[in-house]
């Protein structure tokens, strides 16, 4: 049987300021809250990531900029899990904790679509995890060169066209993955 995991990636306040405005981060904030309760109500369990940049002088663990926006409803059941790289599993306990709850399918949503999601996408494939990533759940800002709407719709392109490993890999809308769990 398979036990399922819902990631919400560096949805922290430091992320979503005035000075760097995502893509519909009210949407995406609502269709995370919703798909984090079903998981919750439907016996799986919902990590919520936070990147620790001390080493950077950033996101200093405890700062403001560190909080997870307070618009996201965190459960006491819920794991916290600190990452100090785009990456989330690298020297970060995510791995053993998904294996400490027997998780083998992992749900990506959060900030910022093109740095930490993407870099997480393609090492979970790397490690034969089965991946949906929530095509309406992740977000990024504009970049000089294309706009963050533009960002979102080419990296759910690359994920759905993705080769996998010994897992699969799929790009889901928020109402389909809804009415499946």
């Amino acid at each position: 049987m398979s036990k399922k995991a819902l990631l919400i990636i560096d949805m922290q306040k430091g992320s979503f300021t005035p000075e760097t405005p995502r893509y519909d981060t009210h949407g995406v904030v609502n269709r995370i809250n919703f798909l984090a309760d079903r998981f919750r109500a439907s016996g799986n369990q919902v990590f919520y990531i936070q990147h620790d940049g001390t080493k950077h002088n950033d996101f200093i663990p405890n700062t403001e900029a560190w909080e997870i926006l307070s618009e996201l409803k965190i459960s006491e059941e819920d794991v916290l899990i600190s990452k100090y790289a785009n990456d989330v599993f690298y020297n970060s306990n995510l791995k053993p904790e998904l294996e400490a709850h027997g998780i083998n399918e992992l749900y990506i949503s959060g900030c910022a679509t093109d740095f930490c999601v993407e870099a997480t996408v393609q090492s979970a494939l790397a490690k034969d995890y089965n991946i949906t990533v929530v095509k309406d759940a992740h977000t990024t800002g504009n970049r000089p060169h294309l706009n963050a709407e533009k960002v979102i719709e080419h990296y759910n392109w690359v994920w759905q066209n993705m080769i996998p490993t010994k897992g699969a890999i799929k790009v889901e809308r928020f109402e389909t993955i809804a009415s499946a769990l």
